[in-house]
Formats: C-alpha cells, sequence, structure tokens
C-alpha cells in the first residue's frame, strides 16, 4: 500500500509540468482569441458607424442637391397671354376645315358667272350628247357662252356679284378680327414681357441669398393618393420593430426576405387591407375625376366668354390705332398739300447724298437679281453694301455728290438773284 502511494506520487509529480504547460497554452490561445474577438467587434462597430455616415453624407446631399436644384431652376409664374392660345385655336380650328373638304361649315371662293351657266348647261349637254368627250363640250359650252347676249348673262352675273359679296363680307370680317387680334397680342406680349422681368430680377436676387427657401408644389395636392400594396402594408407594420440599429436599406431587406417566406394564408389580411385601399381609391378617383371634368368644362365656358371680350376689346384697339392712323396720314397729307402749295416750282431741289446716290443703282440690281423681294430686305441689304463698301469705293459717290452739291449752290445763287426781280 505505501508502495502504491509513493508509485501514484512520483506519476503525478512527472505530469503535473506537462498539464501545466497544456493550461498555459490553452489559457494563451483563449485570451489570444478574445483579443481577437474584441478587435473584430471593435471593426465591425467602425465598419457601422462609417456606413451611417455614408447614409448621413448621402441624406445630405441629397438635401443640398434638392435646394440648389429649387434655386437654380426658374420657374415664371407669369401667364401667357390667352390671346395667343385663342389665335392658335382658331388657326387649328380653320386647317381642320380646309382638310375636312367635305364640311358644310366650308367658305368656298363664289363661282364665276360663267361657271354658273356651265353648270346648269353641262347635264343637258351630257343628255343630248352622252357620247361627247369633255373637250368637245368645254369648247362647245364655251362658244355658247360668247354668243348670249347681256340680258341672258344677267342672272349668273348677278349671282356671282351676291356670292361674292356675301363672301367678301365674311372673309373680311374674319381678316379684321385677325389682324384686331394680333394687335391685341403685341400689346399683351409687352406686359407679358415686362412682368417676366419683373419675376426674373426678383428671382435673381432670392437665387443670390441661399437662405431663402423657394417651394413649390408642382403636384395636385386634392388628387387621391396611389393605394398601397399588400408587401407595403406589412413592410410598414414591421419598420417599428425592425428599425433599432438599422438602416432603411436593411429593414426593406429583412422586410422582403420575410414576406417571401410567407404563406399564402399569412398574406391574406394585408392583401384584404390593400384590396379594400384599392377600392377607396377607385371611388375617391372618381370624385376627383368628375370635379376635374367639371372645372375643365367650367373653365372652357369661361375661356369662350374671355375670348369674346378679347375680340371685342382687339376690335377697339384696332379701331383706335385706325383713327389714329387716319389722323396722321390726314396731317401729313395737309403738310405736304401746304408745303406743295407753298413750294415754288422753279427752285433747285437739293441734291441727293453719297449713300442715296448708291442707294438708287443697288436698289435696281437687287430688284433685277431678287425679284419679289420685300421692299424693306431690299433696304437692309442696301444698308450691308453700303458698309461693306472700302472708302474707295465710297469715294466715287461721295464725288458725285459733291459735283452736285456744286452745281446745285451754282443754280440757288441765279435763282435767288432772279427772284427778288420776279417779284417787281
Amino acid at each position: 500500500m505505501p508502495n502504491q502511494r509513493k508509485k501514484l506520487k512520483t506519476t503525478t509529480e512527472t505530469s503535473s509540468p506537462a498539464f501545466t504547460d497544456e493550461l498555459e497554452k490553452l489559457q494563451a490561445q483563449l485570451q489570444q482569441l478574445q483579443i481577437e474577438k474584441s478587435k473584430t467587434d471593435e471593426m465591425l462597430k467602425e465598419k457601422d458607424e462609417i456606413l451611417k455616415k455614408k447614409e448621413e453624407q448621402q441624406e445630405k446631399l441629397q438635401a443640398e442637391l434638392k435646394k440648389l436644384q429649387r434655386v437654380k431652376e426658374f420657374k415664371p409664374t407669369v401667364n401667357f397671354p390667352l390671346v395667343k392660345s385663342l389665335i392658335e385655336k382658331e388657326q387649328e380650328e380653320k386647317d381642320k376645315k380646309k382638310k375636312n373638304k367635305s364640311s358644310k361649315s366650308t367658305l368656298k371662293k363664289p363661282c364665276p358667272a360663267y361657271a354658273l351657266w356651265l353648270k346648269d348647261q353641262w347635264t343637258e349637254m351630257k343628255k343630248e350628247n352622252p357620247e361627247a368627250e369633255f373637250k368637245e363640250i368645254s369648247n362647245t359650252l364655251g362658244a355658247k357662252w360668247k354668243g348670249l347676249s347681256g340680258e341672258e348673262k344677267k342672272p349668273y352675273e348677278e349671282k356671282y356679284q351676291q356670292d361674292k359679296e356675301a363672301y367678301l363680307q365674311v372673309v373680311g370680317k374674319e381678316k379684321r378680327e385677325t389682324e384686331a387680334m394680333k394687335l391685341l397680342e403685341e400689346e399683351h406680349m409687352q406686359k407679358t414681357a415686362m412682368e417676366l422681368l419683373e419675376q426674373y430680377l426678383k428671382f435673381k436676387q432670392e437665387a443670390d441669398d441661399l437662405g431663402k427657401k423657394k417651394s413649390r408644389k408642382e403636384k395636385d395636392p386634392l388628387k387621391p393618393k396611389q393605394p398601397m400594396s399588400a408587401f407595403i402594408i406589412f413592410s410598414n407594420e414591421r419598420r417599428s420593430t425592425l428599425a433599432e440599429n438599422r438602416s432603411v436599406v436593411e429593414v426593406a431587406k429583412i422586410a422582403g426576405e420575410e414576406w417571401k417566406g410567407m404563406s399564402d394564408k399569412q398574406k391574406t389580411p394585408y392583401e384584404e387591407i390593400a384590396r379594400k385601399h384599392k377600392e377607396d381609391y377607385k371611388q375617391q378617383m372618381e370624385v376627383y375625376n368628375q370635379k376635374k371634368l367639371e372645372e375643365t368644362t367650367a373653365l372652357e365656358k369661361e375661356e369662350e366668354e374671355q375670348k369674346k371680350v378679347l375680340k371685342q376689346e382687339a376690335l377697339q384697339l384696332l379701331k383706335k390705332k385706325e383713327k389714329t392712323e387716319n389722323i396722321i396720314k390726314k396731317t401729313k397729307e395737309n403738310q405736304k398739300k401746304q408745303k406743295d402749295e407753298n413750294a415754288d416750282p422753279n427752285k433747285p431741289k437739293k441734291p441727293a447724298s453719297s449713300f442715296i446716290l448708291f442707294s438708287k443703282e443697288a436698289r435696281k440690281q437687287l430688284q433685277e437679281e431678287r425679284p419679289g423681294t420685300a421692299n424693306s430686305t431690299v433696304n437692309a441689304l442696301i444698308s450691308v453694301k453700303w458698309k461693306e463698301l472700302s472708302e474707295e469705293e465710297k469715294q466715287k459717290w461721295t464725288e458725285k455728290a459733291a459735283k452736285d452739291m456744286v452745281e446745285y449752290k451754282k443754280e440757288m445763287e441765279e435763282y435767288n438773284k432772279s427772284k427778288p426781280s420776279s417779284s417787281n
């Protein structure tokens, strides 16, 4: 027994250092793992913080971008003249009428007396000679028309005159209204331009001051919102639970995975709510659309009334313009008449300047090269040509003008000498 104890003691003493070494190694490894774990936790924490900061930065950038867009984008609130839109609408209606030739409302040019007579005679001629060709009938009727007396032609000529007068009356009225509307449009456009300039200057002042916010809702606030889907309803419900220590993206991802894993039975309550929302939305949209339709009808009626008022205003403006033009015209005519009466026919005329002399020759040349060109365009081209001339080229016309001036002065001296003697 003592020998056994001695043997056990010896074995324990020999194995004890090996066990201690193994234990120390395990402790060291455990400590190392703990250090690595804490480092990993710190790294994960740092990454989360970086991601959060990035998300915050992105949100800030988005907010700044929206702010800049609001500041930089100039959106005038000016109402552009209704006159122009009315003119365009009327023109569209006229174009439609022209395209639709079968329309009864299309205004047709009156048929000449010969054409009216021809319509009456053609059918009879065709009955008498059904095999006759178009050219043959035309020649026969043409000769017959020439042989008619004035009395025979008179009913057709009177009908043509009546149709012509009616046509000119309608066309004249339309032209007059168009001219009046254009005149009113010009006046309204001038007012609009001034209003637009004022708004732009105000906008520029606001844009310089970044602290000022400029907000405007472009969407109709009264329009019903689109109904949420079953998944969105589920996501909103889960967001409150999942949102803690998670980003919006993470929450959406988790909710999406959960939704995919749900059975049809689990999804049914959310789908029922979504269906109810959809039905409510349809009813709201019906009410909204009906209201919009009523508003549009009322607006069209108001536009039609405004159109009548604007036409009346335009015609009054045109009358005012015509009256002013007539006064100016009569004044000029009276002044010219007075000048002509007072003018001495024997008095020498002032010579033309170098530019006027050049203009006369250039005008002839341009009219030959470009027949039918507007007078204003010809004047502009003459001015351009004159400016493009070198000093040497201009000298020719300057010398001619100077020569004419010398002649004029001589003639004026003789005229002034003869004037007292003629009065005596």
